[in-house]
């Protein structure tokens, strides 16, 4: 009998526990129909709520079911990896437990793999229904710019939600980098991939835990980990700011030599002061990202600490 791993990342998804796991067994006849088990891994990571003690009910009711609690939040990137490496199953699927990714789609996903031999069978929402305007434009804005600036293809619209071979989650295994962005890592492994569109489905219970803020530092890691056109881009203006500074001494000089015209006041030398500062902490912000993500992978401390594992 084959196994699928179910990977089910929580933090402080109380009220979403059981209803993801009652909507799961929807999907038990099909699976049981091709000979395949379940094994169901809730990754709570370091969750305030009681997450822990709704696992906990499920446990006593399902022998399948896992539980692997972090010492505090570590973040869902590193639930991700947890989930990954304590999955036994010959095939691996991940979902949120918010039930934005819906596991009806698991029977006809488990058919692209078994039947037309798909290494990965990813999704992807065709729409943001119910985002706010503002939130759904830099999003796209985000993967317009880093398929701009990366090799690694990063679908807009792509979600978490993923089944995947065994060799398929061996090979994300093997990149053990502390600063991960799952979805870059996903594309750059390769592997034959088939994608499935949904429209975007609403949070039933709860609020996300993702706001503006929160995804725009993801973009910033995204964006670093999979390119270093920013580090370029500091150059080139770096050069192109050295031009326009020897230009400027030379037009000075010039006007000096045949007209005798005084120095321009001091406001426009403040300006011209502030600009080239600014264009010079921004380069140097750019550099410290690299390296401040340099120093933590060097530093080579857990990507997370495992409190309880049932």
């Amino acid at each position: 009998m084959k196994l699928l791993s179910v990977i089910v990342p929580c933090y402080n998804e109380e009220e979403n526990v059981a209803d993801f796991y009652e909507e799961l067994m929807k999907t038990e006849e099909f699976f049981k129909g091709k000979d395949v088990d379940f094994e169901i891994i809730y990754i709570d990571d370091g969750s305030k709520d009681g997450t822990a003690k709704e696992v906990h009910k499920l446990i006593d009711r399902d022998n399948r079911v896992h539980f692997v609690s972090f010492s505090r939040n570590f973040g869902k990137e590193a639930a991700i990896y947890a989930g990954l490496q304590h999955a036994k199953g010959d095939y691996v699927v991940m979902l949120d437990a918010d039930l934005q990714d819906p596991p009806a789609l698991l029977p006809q996903m488990y058919s692209y793999i078994v039947n037309e031999g798909y290494d990965s069978v990813a999704t992807r929402r065709v729409d943001r229904k119910g985002e706010p305007p503002i939130r759904s434009f830099f999003a796209r804005r985000f993967y317009h710019l880093i398929n701009k600036m990366s090799k690694t293809e990063i679908v807009d619209g792509a979600r978490d939600y993923r089944l995947m071979t065994r060799r398929f989650v061996d090979a994300i295994l093997s990149m053990e980098e502390y600063n991960r962005f799952s979805k870059g890592i996903f594309g750059w492994v390769g592997f034959d991939t088939k994608w499935i569109e949904f429209e975007n489905i609403e949070r039933k219970k709860g609020e996300t835990k993702w706001s503006f803020w929160k995804l725009f530092i993801y973009a910033i890691d995204g964006i670093i980990a999979f390119s270093t056109v920013p580090l370029a881009i500091a150059s080139i203006i770096g050069t192109l700011f050295c031009a326009i500074a020897f230009v400027g001494i030379l037009f000075i000089l010039i006007r000096s030599l045949f007209w005798q015209d005084p120095t321009s006041g001091w406001p426009s030398m403040v300006c011209i002061i502030m600009l080239v500062s600014g264009v010079q902490l921004f380069c140097l912000g750019v550099v410290g990202q690299y390296l401040s993500k340099t120093y933590l992978e060097v530093k080579k401390r857990p990507m997370y600490l495992v409190k309880e594992d049932i």
